[in-house]
Protein backbone atom coordinates (compact mmCIF):
# COMPACT_ATOMS: atom_id res chain seq x y z
CA UNK A 1 0.00 0.00 0.00
CA UNK A 2 1.23 3.34 -0.96
CA UNK A 3 0.68 6.62 1.02
CA UNK A 4 0.01 9.85 -0.32
CA UNK A 5 3.07 12.25 0.24
CA UNK A 6 1.08 14.42 2.51
CA UNK A 7 0.53 11.24 5.24
CA UNK A 8 4.15 11.74 6.35
CA UNK A 9 4.08 15.48 6.82
CA UNK A 10 0.78 15.32 8.71
CA UNK A 11 2.55 13.17 10.79
CA UNK A 12 5.70 15.13 11.20
CA UNK A 13 3.11 18.17 11.97
CA UNK A 14 1.23 16.50 14.81
CA UNK A 15 4.17 15.21 16.80
CA UNK A 16 5.49 18.69 16.83
CA UNK A 17 2.14 19.59 17.83
CA UNK A 18 2.60 17.22 20.54
CA UNK A 19 5.85 17.72 21.68
CA UNK A 20 4.77 21.42 22.55
CA UNK A 21 1.82 20.43 23.96
CA UNK A 22 4.06 18.16 26.68
CA UNK A 23 6.60 20.62 27.22
CA UNK A 24 4.15 23.15 27.87
CA UNK A 25 3.45 24.21 31.46
CA UNK A 26 0.07 23.45 33.53
CA UNK A 27 -1.66 25.48 36.19
CA UNK A 28 -4.92 24.81 37.88
CA UNK A 29 -6.68 25.27 41.34
CA UNK A 30 -8.24 22.94 43.72
CA UNK A 31 -10.17 26.04 45.09
CA UNK A 32 -12.06 26.42 42.00
CA UNK A 33 -12.34 24.68 38.44
CA UNK A 34 -11.47 26.84 35.40
CA UNK A 35 -14.88 29.58 34.51
CA UNK A 36 -16.37 28.85 37.70
CA UNK A 37 -16.85 30.91 41.02
CA UNK A 38 -14.06 32.06 43.06
CA UNK A 39 -15.14 31.46 46.26
CA UNK A 40 -15.40 35.00 49.00
CA UNK A 41 -12.55 33.65 50.70
CA UNK A 42 -10.04 34.61 48.66
CA UNK A 43 -11.88 38.15 47.42
CA UNK A 44 -12.11 41.35 48.87
CA UNK A 45 -15.22 40.53 50.68
CA UNK A 46 -13.46 37.51 52.36
CA UNK A 47 -9.90 36.86 53.56
CA UNK A 48 -8.36 38.23 50.68
CA UNK A 49 -5.77 35.58 50.55
CA UNK A 50 -4.78 34.10 47.32
CA UNK A 51 -6.21 30.76 46.21
CA UNK A 52 -3.91 27.70 46.06
CA UNK A 53 -2.27 27.24 42.36
CA UNK A 54 -1.02 23.80 41.76
CA UNK A 55 1.74 23.85 38.84
CA UNK A 56 2.18 21.02 36.65
CA UNK A 57 4.44 20.00 33.31
CA UNK A 58 7.72 22.27 33.78
CA UNK A 59 9.08 22.74 30.59
CA UNK A 60 13.02 22.01 29.91
CA UNK A 61 15.28 25.14 31.03
CA UNK A 62 12.46 26.58 32.96
CA UNK A 63 14.98 29.25 35.15
CA UNK A 64 11.95 30.50 37.57
CA UNK A 65 8.32 30.98 36.90
CA UNK A 66 6.32 34.21 37.52
CA UNK A 67 2.41 34.36 38.24
CA UNK A 68 -0.11 37.46 37.28
CA UNK A 69 -3.14 37.79 38.42
CA UNK A 70 -5.16 40.82 36.55
CA UNK A 71 -8.72 41.70 35.95
CA UNK A 72 -9.55 42.15 32.69
CA UNK A 73 -13.59 43.60 33.11
CA UNK A 74 -11.96 46.35 35.20
CA UNK A 75 -13.86 49.87 33.64
CA UNK A 76 -10.13 50.92 33.01
CA UNK A 77 -8.54 47.80 31.19
CA UNK A 78 -6.57 44.87 33.15
CA UNK A 79 -6.46 45.46 36.49
CA UNK A 80 -3.72 43.83 38.13
CA UNK A 81 -4.13 41.93 41.24
CA UNK A 82 -0.56 40.24 41.89
CA UNK A 83 2.37 40.23 40.47
CA UNK A 84 5.06 37.56 41.67
CA UNK A 85 8.26 36.66 39.91
CA UNK A 86 11.80 34.11 40.70
CA UNK A 87 9.20 31.08 41.48
CA UNK A 88 11.32 28.24 41.80
CA UNK A 89 10.85 26.01 39.02
CA UNK A 90 10.55 22.87 41.32
CA UNK A 91 7.42 24.79 42.88
CA UNK A 92 4.61 22.29 42.45
CA UNK A 93 1.59 24.51 44.90
CA UNK A 94 1.56 28.10 45.71
CA UNK A 95 -0.59 28.06 48.88
CA UNK A 96 -2.29 30.35 50.55
CA UNK A 97 0.41 32.71 52.47
CA UNK A 98 2.68 30.54 52.19
CA UNK A 99 4.98 31.36 49.11
CA UNK A 100 8.69 29.97 48.47
CA UNK A 101 12.01 31.72 49.86
CA UNK A 102 13.29 34.14 47.44
CA UNK A 103 10.16 34.92 45.56
CA UNK A 104 9.48 38.37 45.13
CA UNK A 105 5.97 40.49 44.83
CA UNK A 106 5.76 43.42 42.60
CA UNK A 107 3.20 46.68 43.29
CA UNK A 108 -0.36 46.21 42.03
CA UNK A 109 -3.19 48.75 40.94
CA UNK A 110 -4.15 48.74 44.47
CA UNK A 111 -0.86 50.90 44.93
CA UNK A 112 0.17 47.93 47.45
CA UNK A 113 2.67 45.16 47.05
CA UNK A 114 1.01 41.09 47.25
CA UNK A 115 -1.86 40.04 46.66
CA UNK A 116 -5.63 41.86 46.34
CA UNK A 117 -8.11 39.68 45.86
CA UNK A 118 -11.34 40.16 43.26
CA UNK A 119 -13.40 43.38 43.93
CA UNK A 120 -15.17 44.56 41.01
CA UNK A 121 -17.13 47.49 41.20
CA UNK A 122 -20.09 45.94 39.39
CA UNK A 123 -20.99 43.01 37.93
CA UNK A 124 -19.31 39.20 37.14
CA UNK A 125 -15.88 39.73 36.63
CA UNK A 126 -12.79 37.65 34.97
CA UNK A 127 -9.69 36.76 36.93
CA UNK A 128 -7.13 35.32 35.45
CA UNK A 129 -4.02 33.79 37.11
CA UNK A 130 -1.03 33.62 34.57
CA UNK A 131 1.95 31.65 35.12
CA UNK A 132 4.50 31.69 32.62
CA UNK A 133 7.51 29.57 32.60
CA UNK A 134 11.00 31.65 32.35
CA UNK A 135 14.64 30.73 30.71
CA UNK A 136 16.11 33.48 33.67
CA UNK A 137 15.62 34.52 37.47
CA UNK A 138 14.73 38.41 37.25
CA UNK A 139 16.79 41.08 38.43
CA UNK A 140 13.70 43.32 39.31
CA UNK A 141 13.44 44.62 42.86
CA UNK A 142 10.47 44.06 45.47
CA UNK A 143 7.79 46.52 45.14
CA UNK A 144 8.00 47.15 40.96
CA UNK A 145 5.48 48.07 38.88
CA UNK A 146 3.22 45.93 36.17
CA UNK A 147 5.11 47.74 33.39
CA UNK A 148 8.37 46.96 34.66
CA UNK A 149 7.59 43.42 35.15
CA UNK A 150 6.45 42.97 31.71
CA UNK A 151 9.14 44.29 30.23
CA UNK A 152 11.60 41.80 32.20
CA UNK A 153 9.61 38.93 31.13
CA UNK A 154 9.82 39.89 27.69
CA UNK A 155 12.24 37.64 25.33
CA UNK A 156 12.11 34.71 28.15
CA UNK A 157 8.86 33.21 28.54
CA UNK A 158 9.09 29.37 27.32
CA UNK A 159 5.61 28.65 28.11
CA UNK A 160 2.67 30.23 29.75
CA UNK A 161 -0.78 29.33 31.32
CA UNK A 162 -3.78 30.37 33.11
CA UNK A 163 -6.97 29.75 35.35
CA UNK A 164 -9.66 32.17 35.45
CA UNK A 165 -12.23 32.68 37.99
CA UNK A 166 -14.93 34.42 38.01
CA UNK A 167 -16.27 36.74 40.70
CA UNK A 168 -19.14 39.23 41.68
CA UNK A 169 -19.74 40.85 45.12
CA UNK A 170 -22.48 39.42 47.41
CA UNK A 171 -25.73 41.32 46.45
CA UNK A 172 -24.87 41.92 42.54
Amino acid sequence: MRFPRFIPLLFLAFSAIARAQLDGVSVSSPDFAYGSSIPARFTCDGENVPPTLDITRVPTGTRSFALLVDDRDSPSGSFTHWIVWNIPPGTKRLSAGALPAGVREGTNDFGTKGYSGPAPPSGTHRYYFVIWALDTVLTLPTGASREDFDAAIRGHVKASTEVMGRYAKAGQ
